[in-house]
């Protein structure tokens, strides 16, 4: 049978006793799971000594934890079940390790899958590393802050006017992402915003053509919407046009590091056939406001899922 193991880590800045305290009593849980942040009528049920939980919902499924094992301050053992949408179990652990002033956190998970799904095993290390980071994230910020930053607004179902843009389209490895979106911004906007602020007709936004973290790879462009073309544009800047179409939003209200909560709310949703991507236009962000403008925790990011 195929095995699946994965690790992630990430550095809190307190000591591993706060850490531990808040993964091994699952009453914590709620509050920063990166599954449970996606459903907000999820059904949970804790045992009364915080060492047992299980969830139902209608997008996140259901399934079950177990506290196994614990080593004070130092690393904690589960039994994961998963029951829909389908049977399968792991496990899971954490690993806790003092690192100068804070602690380094690993969260690891073993476990197989039946040999007919052989050919999704890359798939699923991909998406579930993925999990992870977003609740490692969530995670530090609990502990560090007592609560999270970040925050779903399921706007549902609408739809896209369409509008014709200018910006910089780009293909690069998915980890490299956030560092290239941002010189690309910062020779689009000062651009706009000095020379052309005449020409501009709404948020500055992110078509992804092109979204793989099997392959590490990612093709975007970042524009900005225009109700004329400047009359002459920087090299390497293209125009296009965003067709009109239905679609399905989230709204994310927090840090940009948490961008993955609102693009994973989207994405459960279609799995559980709650809409059908038209594949003929490109999902997309619109940052609702600038980081200039407003602090990083008020950011708002709206997240499109455009929909047959």
């Amino acid at each position: 049978m195929p095995k699946i193991h994965i690790d992630k880590s990430i550095f809190i800045n307190k000591k591993p006793a706060e850490v531990y305290s808040k993964l091994n009593d699952f009453e914590h849980w709620k509050s920063w799971s990166p599954w449970l942040i996606l459903e907000e009528e999820v059904k949970v049920t804790i045992a009364k000594d915080g060492k047992y939980y299980e969830w139902l919902g209608d997008i996140t499924g259901s399934g079950n934890m177990t506290v196994l094992k614990e080593e004070k301050n130092k690393s904690i053992e589960y039994n994961l079940t998963f029951l829909k949408p389908w049977k399968s179990v792991a496990d899971v652990a954490f690993l806790l390790k003092e690192e100068g002033e804070g602690t380094r956190v690993h969260w690891t998970m073993n476990s197989k899958l039946p040999f007919f799904l052989f050919w999704m095993k890359k798939m699923m290390i991909a998406y579930v590393g993925m999990d992870y980071d977003r609740g490692l994230n969530l995670l530090k910020d609990y502990v560090e802050d007592g609560k999270v930053h970040s925050k779903l607004d399921i706007k549902g179902y609408g739809s896209i006017e369409g509008y014709n843009y200018v910006g910089f389209k780009t293909e690069c490895p998915l980890d490299q992402m956030g560092d290239r979106m941002r010189v690309d911004f910062e020779k689009l906007m000062p651009f706009m915003k000095v020379e052309n602020s005449d020409k501009i007709s709404g948020n500055a936004f992110s078509i992804y053509h092109e979204w793989d973290p099997i392959k590490n790879k990612v093709s975007y462009t970042a524009g900005v919407p225009i109700s004329t073309p400047p009359n002459e544009l920087l090299e390497g800047m293209i125009t296009g046009t965003i067709p009109s179409s239905k679609c399905f939003s989230v709204v994310h209200n927090g840090p940009y590091r948490h961008a993955g909560n609102p693009w994973s709310a989207l994405y459960s949703r279609q799995r559980a056939k709650k809409f059908k991507l038209n594949k003929r236009v490109h999902p997309m962000e619109v940052y609702m406001n600038s980081p200039k403008d407003t602090s990083e925790n008020d950011l708002k990011t709206e997240v499109i899922f455009p929909i047959l």
